[in-house]
């Protein structure tokens, strides 16, 4: 089971070149080199409190502005996540978290539907964290929603912290991740749908 939730996708255009390699039963085991160091610091929350690995390598066309390479890493990720699970069976389907940080309290909700659906309520204080557009994350959760083929409802109850915010956001996506692909025993060989399909 573990080596088929173990992939490799690659994302080739004319704005950037992305490779994701994740393993669903990981251990939160990290390696980026993204060239948006806060990009890799959330993604490092995901990995650490999802308990998945992921190494992701990505090049783009950074004097343009980040735009691109950070939807693209979105998009790459989203396409692993959708090949690792495949046709989910056994897989627990829901998962949700709220993480607090300090002043900061954020609730993510995720649904492996087939469905994509991003509904992201979260407002940030400021438009940049460091040199990065706070504008971004909804590029970024856009694009995993849509090639991971999930519903994902982002919420941060109260914060007033940027940083704060966003941290709680990505470790609480990183905290819902690790309870939907987990495997429930009492579903083996079952796909957790009255459809029969998702």
């Amino acid at each position: 089971m573990a080596d088929e939730r173990s992939v490799t996708v690659e994302r080739d255009t004319m704005e950037t070149q992305i490779r994701a390699k994740i393993n669903l039963d990981g251990t939160g085991a990290a390696r980026f080199k993204l060239e948006i160091p806060f990009l890799e610091h959330m993604l490092d929350q995901v990995a650490r409190h999802g308990m998945i690995d992921l190494d992701i390598t990505a090049s783009g066309d950074h004097h343009i502005d980040d735009h691109h390479t950070v939807e693209d890493v979105g998009i790459t990720l989203g396409m692993a996540f959708a090949k690792a699970v495949g046709k989910k069976k056994g897989m627990t389907r829901y998962g949700h978290a709220y993480v607090p940080l300090d002043e900061a309290l954020s609730r993510v909700v995720i649904d492996f539907s087939g469905r994509p659906g991003l509904y992201n309520s979260v407002k940030y204080p400021r438009a940049t964290i460091g040199s990065f557009d706070t504008d971004l994350f909804h590029e970024f959760f856009q694009g995993f929603v849509n090639h991971a083929n999930v519903t994902l409802h982002l919420e941060c109850i109260s914060g007033t912290n940027a940083h704060h915010i966003a941290e709680t956001v990505f470790k609480a996506f990183g905290r819902a991740l690790r309870m939907a692909v987990s495997m429930d025993e009492r579903m083996i060989g079952i796909i957790p749908s009255t459809k029969g399909i998702l």
